[in-house]
């Protein structure tokens, strides 16, 4: 997660490691952190879930996406 750190401090303008710390948060349960990644993503983007994933495993896939749902405040 420090890489994600790192990448969002050095390129705060691009959303995908936004998007990846903010799912990591969520499933360790750390929701709080995971919302402060999201609302710091809001100001990059107004998509937090997005529509196309780079997975192609659907279980990795589901897994990044239910990430980004749960920080989101989305049900399950």
């Amino acid at each position: 997660m420090s890489k994600f750190r790192l990448a969002i401090q050095d390129d705060p303008g691009n959303a995908q490691p936004h998007r990846y710390l903010a799912a990591c948060y969520a499933h360790m349960g750390r929701l709080h952190e995971a919302r402060e990644i999201v609302k710091r993503l809001h100001t990059v983007t107004t998509v937090v879930v997005p529509s196309v994933t780079p997975y192609r495993n659907p279980e990795q896939r589901e897994l990044y996406l239910s990430g980004l749902r749960l920080a989101a405040g989305e049900a399950k």
